[in-house]
Formats: structure tokens, sequence, C-alpha cells
């Protein structure tokens, strides 16, 4: 459809006509300051911060600048259709929302805000065992909206099973595993903020309402939260699992799986030889090793290498339109956007993130035609000229 998404920005000029101006800021550049506005220094420091010097976040922004789109012109692309199939699921843009834990931090709704926009335009949510509310209740403010569930995998197989049990009947339908988060990394601006929300009970709504794990207590959580804390941590953290384990997932989940964190090819080939659907090339927005490789960096080697055999997808560092452009043009089938949607949710929850949603679709939809596409799939390095 023509406009399908910029129609966005003919909603905004008519609105203007009126003395109405947007809620919140168009320009991604500027959400991050006005989020830091709205928030305490320690949720905000949480959000925005990344590993050791930041010299990753850094990386990520970078590779992205290191790529030109190169527009074509007198193409025809009146008429835009951005759909894509992940995993075999039709998507109505290339682009998700990540699983970004504790979102109760920024906004009190936290995900039920977050799930209630992204269902709104279609839009896949991946929900995070981090969650600042059960996976049900998640579900439930999500509809009939997709969704995928986030694990991290904890080191009892029991509330491992359960967890996946519970995604499953919640109508989660594909499983992602965060691999770069077994221990949480050096990250400087939340230890001088002290600040940890999984110890301050936190974005521990999923086990905590896990029967599995309750049965790991003397008391339940609402008796005695420390007890829970102190059992849930180490079963989360701290344990580093081996590619010989990927087994168990697929034993105890019969949908789609995709591996998060990939940073290497030969990972990526390991990832296919294991029988995974997916992988999302991520460095986890630079917030677990500081001085790795630019994400964007790793993403073109390793979709040639495995884009033929399972779904290659991508994260860290999108903040544009554009961003998403280069992205797919490198090879990845769809992005998972991360703090940019976090900002919005703190600027006006439901409709921040809907808001910024918006927006990078509108921006998108855009920029897809004013290069001179289409399509997603008109999109390849040829697209793009490298700096």
């Amino acid at each position: 459809m023509a406009g399908q998404f910029g129609s966005f920005q003919n909603e905004i000029y008519l609105q203007g006509l009126a003395d109405q101006l947007p809620p919140f800021t168009n320009d991604p550049t500027r959400l991050e300051a006005a989020a830091r506005e709205k928030l305490e220094p320690g949720p905000f420091g949480y959000v925005v911060g990344g590993a050791g010097a930041g010299a990753t976040v850094a990386a990520n922004r970078e590779a992205f600048g290191r790529w030109r789109i190169v527009p074509r012109m007198l193409t025809g692309a009146n008429n835009r259709d951005l759909a894509v199939s992940v995993l075999g699921q039709d998507m109505p843009a290339p682009v998700m929302l990540a699983p970004v834990g504790v979102q109760s931090i920024v906004h009190p709704d936290g995900e039920l805000a977050t799930a209630r926009a992204a269902a709104e335009l279609g839009l896949t949510m991946v929900l995070s065992t981090a969650s600042s509310h059960t996976m049900e209740d998640v579900a439930e403010a999500s509809g009939d909206g997709p969704r995928w569930y986030q694990l991290y995998w904890p080191n009892d197989n029991e509330v491992a099973i359960s967890l996946l049990q519970r995604a499953k009947a919640a109508g989660f339908t594909a499983l992602v595993v965060t691999l770069d988060t077994w221990t949480l990394a050096w990250r400087p601006n939340d230890l001088d903020q002290a600040y940890l929300p999984f110890i301050r009970g936190i974005g521990n709504a999923i086990p905590f309402s896990d029967p599995a794990f309750r049965a790991r207590l003397a008391k339940p959580p609402e008796e005695d939260l420390n007890a829970a804390i102190l059992q849930w941590i180490p079963m989360f953290t701290g344990t580093d699992h081996r590619w010989d384990q990927l087994p168990f997932l697929r034993e105890h989940w019969d949908g789609p799986i995709v591996l998060k964190g990939i940073q290497h090819v030969d990972d990526a080939r390991r990832a296919s030889d294991a029988g995974m659907d997916g992988i999302i090339v991520s460095n986890h927005g630079g917030r677990q090793v500081d001085g790795a490789i630019g994400a964007l960096d790793a993403l073109p080697e390793i979709a040639a290498a495995v884009g033929d055999q399972l779904d290659v997808l991508f994260d860290s560092g999108v903040r544009t339109g554009g961003d998403v452009i280069k992205a797919l043009a490198l090879g990845a089938k769809a992005v998972l956007l991360g703090r940019p949607f976090v900002y919005g949710l703190a600027l006006g929850g439901e409709a921040g993130v809907r808001h910024v949603l918006r927006g990078i679709l509108a921006d998108l939809d855009l920029t897809l035609g004013l290069s001179g596409n289409r399509t997603p799939a008109d999109l390849s390095a040829d697209t793009l000229r490298r700096m």
C-alpha cells in the first residue's frame, strides 16, 4: 500500500494545522535526552548504560555510519509493501520489539503498555524473562498480538521446563534464548548508582509466579522477598551453558528456537548444525563485552554463511528507518528495536511506545521508497556503499 506507514507524517502535519504539536519528539537522537529528564538516575543509567567504557555501544553506531544508502531514481516506488515472513510468521514490517527487561523502572505499566502498543501495530513483541509483569498478564495485554518469549536459561531444569510450558500456554509462539548474558558485565553506570533492579524485587515477576520456582522456597516471595531474590539470582546468572545442551530446549519446546547474541560466523554455523531455526546477530546493545565488534560489522559474513539455512535477525544500535534498511541490505530478515521504544515508554507509557514505533515505521517506509525500493526483498548489498 502506498504510504502504509509513511502516512503518519501526514497525520502529524494535519494536526499542526490545528496548532497541535506532537506530544513526543520525532527525532530519534533526542529521545535519550528527553528520557533522561523524565527518569531518576538509577533507572535511566540502567537503560542507557553499556559495559565498561561504552566502547561497544559506540561501535554499534559507528558500524552503521560506515555504510551509506545509494538511492536509485525512477523506480516507480509509489506503492510499497513492507511485509516479511520470519520463521513462517507473516509480519507487516521487518521490525520487532527486542526483549527488554524490567520495563516498570521507566513506567509503572511496563511490559503491559509495550504489549498493547505492539499489538495495535501488529508488531511482534519479544518478552524478557526479566519482565516486571507475569507472562500471563503480558499475554492478556497483548490479546491477539504476535509474541515470542525470551529465555534467560536457568540452571534448574525443572524451572526451565515450567517457564517454557507457561510460555507455550500463554500463546508465545517462538523461543528466543539469550546466550550472551549468563552473567552481568561490569556496568559502571549501574555500579555508580549501586542500582540493580533484580535485587530490589523488580524484574522477577515471571520466576516469582512460577510454581516450580516457588516450590524451591520455604516461604512464597510475598512473605520473604529477600529469600526469593537470593534463590533466583544464582539460578539465572553464573552458568554458561554449552552447545551440547541445546537438545534439552528442543525436547521441551515444540516451536521455533532462535539463539540471540551470535557475533562469530562459526557460532552461526554451529547454531545451524544444531537445528536452530534462527539467530539474532547481537551484542546485547553493547551491554556485555566492552570493546567488542559492532554488531552490524558481524552481520554480512554471518548472513552469507547461514542465511539460506536459518532466519538471520539483527539488533544492537538500530535507531532509524535508514538503520533498518542497512541491516536488511546486509542480510537480516528483520531487526529488533530496543532502547528507542523504552525511551518512548518512559515519556508516555503506551502512547509513547506507539509514537516511537510509528515513527520508525514511517521513516522506514519513506526511506525505502525514496531510495528507489518497494519491498524489503529489493534490498541487497548493492543498495549500500561502504565508506
